[in-house]
């Protein structure tokens, strides 16, 4: 299992338990995962780094001081 954090600006959007699916977007050397559709982004990846899977369950929301941080596992 591989956990992951986004960034997620509004409340409510996923909880807990819900499947999500991710989209990969790409910069000039690095990449970026953004759960669909556009909830939440994550920070950004190296190469070695990249998802091999592009869904994923859920495992926590947090409130923090910049908004919400949702913590997704992925199966890898």
């Amino acid at each position: 299992m591989r956990e992951m954090e986004f960034k997620m600006e509004r409340e409510g959007l996923v909880k807990t338990g819900d499947r999500i699916t991710v989209s990969e977007g790409v910069l000039p050397s690095s990449w970026y995962y953004t759960i669909e559709p556009a909830i939440a982004m994550s920070a950004n990846y190296e190469l070695r780094e990249r998802l091999s899977v592009r869904e994923g369950v859920v495992k926590e929301v947090r409130t923090d001081e910049s908004g919400y941080t949702v913590v997704a596992e992925f199966d890898e």
